[in-house]
């Protein structure tokens, strides 16, 4: 105790006992894209073209701009000779010397055209990111950027970009992207997302093979804060095993939710008129992410994701009627349909349904696993603190406090705290041979609130009591 000499008034800083738990952030979304980088000799390619249009007539013409393309990306001839094919007039050929982001010189190829007739043939787009290097984006402009926008000859690229554009457009805000060149790699692409704390969701749009959507749940699973949405498979016949690659789907898991069918968008999405060659279908796992992020802001993690209107999505690829979803809902296939004129998320339901017990809607897992997240690094302070009745007492507070607000919020079932959770910590859950092991036990009870996901009304005829 500090020694006092001279008399008068001295106010001293105590330590708090009270450390509040801040809850987790629940929407930043993992995208894992499959893209072919690879050129094959001499067929075609894939090149970013910058057109301005100068006139009229048959065709288009116009002149397009090639440039920033590495020289190692195209079969040589002879040297300082490409090959390059196109519709239309041949290229002319100039060199120039940039820098790359190492500031370090590097030849590109500059390739011009004054007139081009057809299609072009070649789509290259010069790639910045590197296969596995994960990316942080907070608009589409960013993911644009570094991995390119939409392609009409890729389609692997052209699904990531759909994907990572509907996750923005539909209310997504922060999202972590990364590609690979062959599915088999996703291993590879969760071990990088695995030193990310701050995903929430994950997701690999257009996987829709059972093998690898199993590797993703597993992800999800061993890193206990993080949810997967799957797409469905692309076909037109929501019950036939033929629709899953090798007749293999994924496993059931609380831990993953699965949207069906593939959704149409305009292809690119700022067509201003566009005519039937200008849609495509795009899995909707990457609207579905940023529908997530859109219900968490507004909502809150426990409100279920969906009867929300999936922006950007002008058609559905296949039109599920009441009577087949009635087949699919309890398998926890989460339907898309047209409700009302607009096109809606109609399920909630973790993968596997009613399998999954208490788990089997999204938003209960979810909010599990806000919960223990949130209190795991809201609690980081308690490591080495003396195992004694203090340190239980702050336990129960701070949780307490934590778990009051979350019930505040309309998260928890109950007309009164006490009847919707309760923190136990104290000499019957810690007894001297658990405090010798070194540890802290605390028991934690919640009652979530589950969605009403069957709305029934019974209506009668009522005769008036009145003397009329």
């Amino acid at each position: 105790m500090k020694t006092y000499l001279a008399p008068g008034i001295y106010v001293n800083e105590a330590k708090s006992a009270y450390a509040p738990i801040a809850g987790v952030g629940t929407s930043t979304a993992g995208f894992i894209g499959v893209v072919k980088n690879t050129i094959d000799g001499g067929e075609r390619y894939r090149i970013k073209i910058e057109q301005e249009k100068v006139g009229t007539g048959y065709g288009v013409k116009g002149k397009s701009r090639l440039a920033e393309l590495q020289l190692a990306n195209y079969p040589v001839l002879e040297e300082g000779q490409f090959e390059v094919t196109v519709a239309g007039k041949p290229l002319t050929e100039k060199k120039s010397n940039l820098k790359n982001k190492d500031d370090q010189e590097q030849s590109v190829l500059i390739l011009e055209s004054d007139e081009l007739i057809g299609d072009v043939l070649i789509d290259y787009q010069l790639n910045s990111v590197e296969q596995n290097e994960v990316k942080l984006c907070t608009k589409f402009s960013e993911f644009a950027n570094d991995f390119g926008g939409f392609s009409t000859t890729s389609t692997g690229q052209n699904i990531l970009a759909h994907a990572v554009y509907g996750f923005f457009y539909n209310g997504g805000s922060r999202c972590y992207v990364v590609w690979i060149d062959d599915v088999n790699k996703i291993d590879s692409a969760l071990t990088k997302f695995e030193e990310i704390d701050e995903i929430a969701i994950v997701a690999a749009p257009g996987i829709t093979d059972g093998r690898v959507l199993d590797q993703i749940e597993m992800h999800c699973r061993k890193m206990g804060d993080r949810f997967a949405i799957f797409d469905g498979p692309k076909c037109v016949d929501p019950y036939s095993v033929k629709c899953w690659p090798n007749n293999d789907g994924p496993k059931d898991s609380d831990y993953a939710a699965l949207y069906y069918p593939w959704i149409k968008v305009v292809n690119p999405p700022n067509k201003a008129k566009p005519k039937r060659k200008d849609w495509v279908y795009a899995p909707p796992s990457g609207h579905i992410a940023g529908i997530y992020a859109r219900v968490d802001a507004q909502r809150g993690v426990h409100k279920a994701p969906a009867n929300e209107i999936v922006f950007g999505a002008i058609d559905l690829q296949y039109k599920i009627t009441t009577e087949e979803q009635e087949k699919l809902n309890p398998k926890g296939i989460n339907c898309i349909r047209y409700i009302n004129g607009k096109i809606r998320v109609w399920g909630a339901r973790t993968l596997g349904g009613d399998a999954n017990q208490e788990f089997k809607y999204i938003n209960v897992r979810r909010l599990f696993l806000f919960l223990c997240e949130s209190i795991e690094e809201g609690t980081q302070w308690i490591v080495f603190e003396p195992n004694s009745p203090d340190l239980w007492a702050a336990i129960r507070r701070n949780v307490n406090v934590f778990l009051n607000t979350i019930w505040q919020n309309g998260a928890l079932v109950g007309d009164a705290p006490e009847q919707a959770f309760f923190v136990k910590c104290d000499e019957e859950t810690n007894p001297p041979e658990v405090r010798d092991l070194g540890q802290v036990i605390t028991q934690i009870g919640v009652a979530i609130v589950r969605p009403a996901e069957f709305l029934i009304f019974e209506i009668g005829h009522w005769q008036s009591l009145s003397g009329s």
